[in-house]
Order: structure tokens, then sequence, then C-alpha cells
């Protein structure tokens, strides 16, 4: 399963019609150390901390489109107060040439930082440290050779590892702390979580974790006990020390056999799916913000008209009330979160959205939504968050 996944993210750089795809450097960069340790008390080694003028420090206003074509506008600021952080890994995103990343802050860190991750500011403290991660040129060496590089080793795995210890030695001062996180991230993440969080003190600290593009094992019928022996699966806003994860797809485009996302090897284990739009259970909108230029963490889509009436849309993110909605769906060949386009031909709004992974004109079906993952729920995650901050608080004033 790892493989595929894997032969997936290598695949987005291959379609990819960005231009962070077309960047090659004269001169490649130096390969990673795996012994070699990043010093996670320069800020250099941050593309997020709060207090600064960095990577989470952008322009994330929104146009809202009615069906009615109504536009209005929504602006967005962080909250310099807020009383829980968040802690971000970022998927699988540089071109550099060796198969693990230098620390070099890339349009491509960048892009992705301002995709998936600086709209949390408004609910948390952000931090995002950079990483050497393993490269898309890492992925396909690997790929060539028949191996597929496991996610708790060096230097992406201990690099992740040491920038969280650093945090918590000098920057979290007990508070509460949200984990983000997608694809490679997400891997990375789910090893740190079992290795230095599940079942350990430091568990009672974490309002939630928000692990998008992976699968999480459960047993049939519950939600804890396969990934995470002591961490559930989220039910409610108002719970915390839980998991949210999800891998999306089109409910006109299910996962197929060959799906990537969405299932697991064992027998007595499900992929596990919690909805943000309903995580009681059942259907919901979701409150998604969609690049107006059609960007994604790898690559472009082709940029649409958000209305028929030709009025501009000037922000850089749009959000379409009513749109898309999503439920918790399982097929003959995995659990996923179904996404919904509800457009309707005869009013002047947009009906459908851009996210695919495209081979030219050909959908590729067994990735899903990979590529927008974050952005569909992320104003869901953000209400979830807010509530979950209030209960965390309440019980810890108890």
């Amino acid at each position: 399963m790892l493989k595929h996944v894997l032969a997936a993210m290598v695949l987005a750089a291959s379609f990819g019609h960005s231009p962070l795809f077309a960047q090659t450097s004269a001169t490649p960069p130096a390969a990673a150390q795996p012994d070699s340790k990043v010093d996670y008390s320069d800020e250099k080694s941050w593309l997020c901390r709060p207090g600064r003028h960095d990577a989470c420090d952008v322009d994330l206003s929104t146009t809202v489109v009615a069906a009615d074509g109504k536009l209005t506008a929504e602006k967005w600021t962080a909250d310099q107060n807020a009383p829980i952080d968040c802690f971000y890994v970022y998927p699988t995103v540089s071109t550099d040439t060796t198969p693990n990343s230098d620390m070099n802050a890339d349009p491509a860190e960048l892009n992705v930082v301002k995709t998936q991750f600086a709209r949390f500011a408004s609910k948390c403290r952000p931090y995002a440290p950079m990483y050497r991660q393993i490269t898309l040129a890492g992925l396909r060496r690997n790929l060539m050779t028949g191996g597929t590089p496991p996610w708790d080793a060096n230097p992406h795995y201990s690099d992740v590892r040491d920038a969280w210890n650093y945090y918590l030695q000098h920057d979290n001062k007990g508070r509460g702390v949200v984990l983000v996180g997608h694809s490679q991230g997400s891997f990375i993440l789910i090893e740190l979580m079992r290795n230095e969080i599940d079942g350990k003190p430091i568990q009672s600290q974490i309002v939630s974790a928000i692990l998008l593009g992976t699968t999480v094992a459960v047993p049939k019928g519950k939600d804890v006990g396969g990934t995470f022996k002591n961490m559930p699966l989220c039910h409610s806003a108002t719970q915390t020390g839980c998991v949210m994860v999800y891998a999306s797809f089109r409910s006109t485009v299910p996962p197929p056999a060959n799906t990537l996302f969405g299932k697991v090897p064992e027998s007595d284990m499900v992929a596990a799916c919690t909805n943000p739009a309903a995580l009681g259970g059942g259907s919901g909108p979701l409150h998604a913000y969609l690049s107006t230029t059609g960007n994604l963490i790898v690559g472009n889509a082709t940029p649409r008209p958000w209305t028929t009436t030709g009025q501009t849309v000037d922000t850089p993110y749009v959000s379409a009330p009513g749109l898309l909605s999503a439920e918790c769906a399982t097929n003959e060949n995995a659990t996923y979160l179904k996404v919904t386009v509800n457009g309707v031909p005869a009013d002047p709004r947009v009906d459908d959205i851009s996210g695919d992974l495209m081979a030219g004109t050909q959908v590729q079906a067994n990735w899903g939504l990979h590529l927008i993952d974050v952005n569909l729920g992320i104003g869901n995650f953000l209400d979830i968050v807010g509530q979950e901050t209030k209960a965390y608080l309440a019980r810890a004033r108890k």
C-alpha cells in the first residue's frame, strides 16, 4: 500500500502543470546527511513561528460566491492571542534534486504552507518546521530500485521529532496543541504520535490531530486500537485528544480497485474516516477555501470563472457556500470522504471545482482529490478547532 502512495506522489511531479515542477538548479543541493542535526533554535529552520513576518503571514482574503452570484468580501486575520498552538508538517513538495531536501524555503514549501496551514493562525499560534523531507526525486529513485523509504528513518523523521521536542522544551509552556499534517507530513506525524505521544503524558495536551491524505487503521466497529492504541477518532467538536482523518474522492469518481488511499491490508481492520462537515455522522456542507488561480499543492489546475455573469474575483481564495457536501462512505475498495458537488446549472455560480490529478485530459481516479484534501475541509476544521479549544480550556481549568 505504501509503495502505491509513493508512486502517486511521484506522479504528481510528472503530471503537475505548475512552474514548481519546471524548476531545476544549476548546482544541485548537497545531499542531506542522515546523522547530522538541524538547529531548531535557528529561526531559519522554521517556516512559521508566532509573531514573525514569515510564510504564515500572507494574504488569505477570500471572496464568498453565493448561489445567486452575489460576491462578498471576507477578510482574514491571525489571532495574536490564540490560546493554543498548531504544529504542522507539510506534504511532499520539494523539487530539490537530492533524495532529501535541503533546509532552504523554496517556492514549493512557501506555497504549500499558504495553501494548507497559514489559515489556522486565526485559531492557534502557528509552528511549521522545515525538515529534510523525502523529495519527489527521492521517491522516484526509491521506486526505480523497487524500494520504499520508511517514514521513521533519518533525516526526515528525526528532523520532525527534533523540531517537536524543541517546540515542547522552548515554546509550548503547557499549552494545548493541534497536530496538522498531509500526505508525507501525515505519515511522519503518525510515526511521531506512535513513538512520542500516544499513551505518553504529553497526550493530555493534544487538542486533536488532523491527519489528511493518509490511512489510519481502526478495528472494525471501533475507533481506537489500530494505528493508535489510546487516541480515538473524533466524533464531536467538543471531544479533545482525538484524531481526524480522511482521503477525499468525488462522489462521481469513487475509489477504484487500485485506489491509493482508504484501505488497509489487515482483514480485521478498516481505514478510518471522520467527516469534518458532520463529525457525528451523516452528510454535511463543506466549508472549502479554494484557489481562484487554480493553484494546488503541487501544480496548477486551469482557472475557472466562478460566475457566469462576468464578475471578477480578485482575491487569492474563494468560498462557495452550499456547493460542496461530504459524508464518509465505503465501497468494495475503500473507506473514504465522498465529496458531492451540488452544482445548479440554472444559477449563475460555477457548477464544478478543480482539484483532480490529471494525466493530460485523463483524471487519475485512484488519486481522488488528494491535491485539495486540506482545502476542502479547512473551514470546517477551523470551526472544530475553535470549539475544541473551548472544551480543552474548560477541562484544563477543572
